[in-house]
């Protein structure tokens, strides 16, 4: 065979194995789970408890939704509030009392009925002392729930919780409270089956796939920590002919590039988030989101440590922050520097823009506390979880305190578990904070900081901001009510025993084949609106 001969053949078949290949290319883990109706998200890290009574961070909420529900849902489109386990609901004329008529075909994943005694005896066991739950206060709406919580009142009989009968329950308010509905959907007031219900303990046994059971649209198949929780559509919740989806496969990936790698593979639909060096590569792409959120970025300051205990120190590295670099040269995803901690335009709420960066009235605080140019002062610890961009963060406010001030500040990384463990011990000096709206109202921010806040984590206390709130709690005139919220929240940035850094926004990436997935300012995405189609 003459050698021209020999290479048409070779280039002949070349040809013929790339079309081949091309034609017969492998199906991606999206494109298969398209078929099969099975969305793949990505988690921001592995979760750590599916207690509602237990489990306190946004990605828990996000596998938690998909396995409970409460009272009242929320509509997928702007979050107001639905129909849930009640179809209806009656309030008093004096806003106080709120009587809620639960469907009689919700059931549990086991086949029993969900009752208003599951409510109550649900509520029961958040509110117990004994199980010391973060989230107990988001209850202190219910009259007495706060003294049961706190041990002052141990008859639970006080607390304005009845069950009329099997499917009508009865709920008394403290004090008017306008949010009251939009609260319900928070995953602290969810039911729990009757084996968690006599749980004091914390411990979480019930949870796994072999015990669980729940009465949301979907149930707890598997759960492999690190690797994937997987839940399957039930066949017992009361709307299923509603939920599209067969099934969700969760991720954790705590690593914003191996999920970014993850979903360019095609094997997520959709991402936790996404890291701001990927940002520009996608913003010409379908995939791209950047949603607005209601959250904010902050440090949490332990006001018992030598040093910190000074408002004049805390202020002063409040001061010196650059947020706008933060902002524009390391986010860029359209985040908001934020000089107050409750993020702008809630309720036609306008919060107190006090802390902008003013470098000479920091270094005036400090030679004021006795440390001019921080003389005298230690090397404090910022501790993080090394998760998206914290780290980076940390690295550019480190450099402002040390170039601004003259403090030295060293980083200590640790995992989600141990941070939050080291979070509600005080075993840190700064800490990196995020907090998210549990529902659309100022308070959601503002009662963090009360002194009887099951979430505040600082240590500091203060007599007026108490007061100032519990005022506020009590008007009925909108104006009169923000006028004492603007108090409250100017006592609190005064004191700094936190420092706000930025207004979130939610980036992400998005396969075009996820349907209702609506932006929304709390970022809720109710699983049982949510279906797949092929991408066009």
């Amino acid at each position: 065979m003459k050698p021209t001969m020999r290479i048409v053949q070779i280039s002949v078949f070349a040809c013929v194995v790339l079309c081949l290949t091309s034609c017969f290319k492998r199906e991606t883990p999206v494109q298969r789970a398209n078929k099969n109706n099975v969305l793949l998200a990505g988690l921001g890290y592995e979760v750590t408890s599916l207690d509602p009574q237990i489990a306190t961070g946004t990605t828990e909420q996000e596998v938690i939704t998909a396995l409970f529900e409460g009272l009242v849902s929320e509509d997928p489109v702007d979050l107001h509030p639905s129909a849930g386990v009640a179809s209806s609901w009656k309030i008093s004329p004096d806003l106080k009392t709120y009587t809620f008529f639960l469907r009689p075909e919700a059931r549990w994943s086991d086949g029993k009925f969900v009752s208003a005694e599951d409510f109550l005896n649900s509520w029961k066991r958040i509110l117990s002392p004994a199980l010391g739950s973060e989230n107990a206060s988001l209850l202190y709406v219910v009259q007495g729930a706060e003294a049961y919580n706190k041990g002052l009142n141990k008859d639970f009989n006080k607390v304005g919780i009845e069950v009329l009968n099997p499917h009508t329950l009865r709920v008394t308010l403290e004090r008017p409270t306008p949010y009251f509905l939009s609260l319900l959907t928070h995953w602290a007031w969810f039911p729990v089956p009757l084996q968690a219900q006599a749980l004091t303990d914390r411990t979480s046994s019930w949870t796994k796939p072999e015990s669980f059971i729940g009465n949301g649209p979907f149930t707890l198949k598997a759960w492999a920590p690190n690797r994937i929780i997987v839940v399957n559509k039930s066949e017992t919740y009361w709307d299923k002919s509603q939920v599209n989806l067969k099934a969700i496969q969760f991720y954790p990936l705590d690593s914003a590039d191996a999920q970014e790698r993850a979903f360019r593979a095609g094997q997520l639909h959709v991402t936790d988030t996404l890291s701001a060096g990927r940002i520009d590569a996608y913003k010409a792409s379908p995939y791209l989101r950047t949603d607005p959120y209601l959250g904010t970025s902050f440090y949490r300051i332990n006001t018992q440590r030598p040093y910190l205990s000074d408002a004049r120190i805390r202020r002063a590295l409040a001061l010196a922050v650059d947020r706008k670099k933060i902002t524009d040269k390391i986010l860029r995803g359209g985040q908001i520097p934020a000089g107050s901690f409750t993020p702008l335009g809630i309720n036609n709420y306008s919060p107190p823009q006090v802390l902008s960066t003013n470098i000479e009235e920091a270094k005036r605080l400090l030679r004021e506390a006795g440390y001019p140019e921080g003389k005298g002062l230690p090397t404090f610890e910022l501790l993080f979880d090394d998760t998206f961009s914290k780290r980076i963060i940390a690295e550019s406010i480190q450099g402002m305190w040390k170039s601004e001030l003259g403090i030295d500040v060293r980083l200590i990384n640790e995992d989600v578990k141990s941070s939050q463990a080291d979070r509600k011990t005080g075993n840190y000096q700064i800490l990196v904070s995020v907090w998210i709206a549990d529902y659309q109202d100022p308070t959601s921010f503002l009662d963090l900081w009360l002194s009887t806040s099951g979430n505040n984590f600082t240590s500091w206390s203060n007599a007026d901001y108490d007061a100032a709130l519990f005022a506020a709690a009590q008007k009925s005139d909108p104006v009169q009510r923000r006028a004492l919220l603007t108090q409250a929240e100017n006592t609190l940035l005064k004191e700094t025993p936190i420092i706000p850094l930025y207004f979130y926004t939610h980036v992400f990436l998005l396969q075009p084949s996820v349907k209702g997935w609506y932006s929304n300012l709390l970022d809720h995405h109710p699983y049982k609106a949510v279906s797949l189609a092929p991408a066009e």
